[in-house]
């Protein structure tokens, strides 16, 4: 009987301190998402997209970058908080009116390879999502409180991949990249 007692006030105990958890777990990931709201709202007009709150992801927020670029046509960025304290960019090239997907373009290992050196050199990695679809992205964690100024320097730094998708045309279709314009 008494057993049936201790594991029962064990499982309450448990109980218990699994909803005080996801509870504060709730309340954190709302605050991050009411902060990155804001900074989007100050930041996006600076680097010339518009970011709205997802309708399908209440958690997500998208715009669409189609300003100073050469390559792409536009890169769709969407921001996601999640529910483990991280803050996730994933950032889709489209390209001649579509997203890249590694399963249609025209050298798939060549541009897989290729992703992973530009995961090296770059400041943004490079990825596939589930799809096939590739993407440049960035993970913070938020250990050490909201992420401001780094925020900022990835939001910047989007319009700097448009030089990778040049690189990565070969793979793509088979074309060249404009030359690089020279500054006077």
């Amino acid at each position: 009987m008494k057993r049936i007692l201790l594991i029962a006030i064990f499982s309450l105990l448990i109980t218990s301190s699994s909803a005080a958890f996801a509870q504060t777990n709730d309340a954190s990931r709302n605050r991050t998402r009411e902060s990155l709201a804001a900074l989007l709202d100050k930041a996006g007009p600076g680097i010339n997209i518009a970011f709205r709150q997802s309708t399908k992801q209440p958690f997500n927020y998208v715009g669409m970058l189609k300003q100073g670029l050469v390559n792409a046509d536009s890169f769709e960025v969407v921001i996601s908080v999640t529910s483990n304290e991280t803050i996730g960019f994933r950032i889709y090239p489209h390209y001649k009116n579509g997203y890249i997907n590694i399963d249609n373009v025209k050298n798939s290992a060549g541009m897989m390879r290729q992703l992973l050196r530009l995961s090296d050199r770059a400041f943004l990695f490079w990825g596939a999502d589930e799809s096939g679809d590739i993407f440049t992205g960035y993970t913070f964690t938020l250990e050490s409180g909201f992420p401001d100024e780094a925020i900022k320097i990835v939001l910047r730094s989007i319009v700097n991949s448009d030089k990778f998708i040049g690189e990565l045309r070969p793979n793509i279709d088979g074309t060249v990249a404009p030359p690089a314009p020279v500054a006077p």
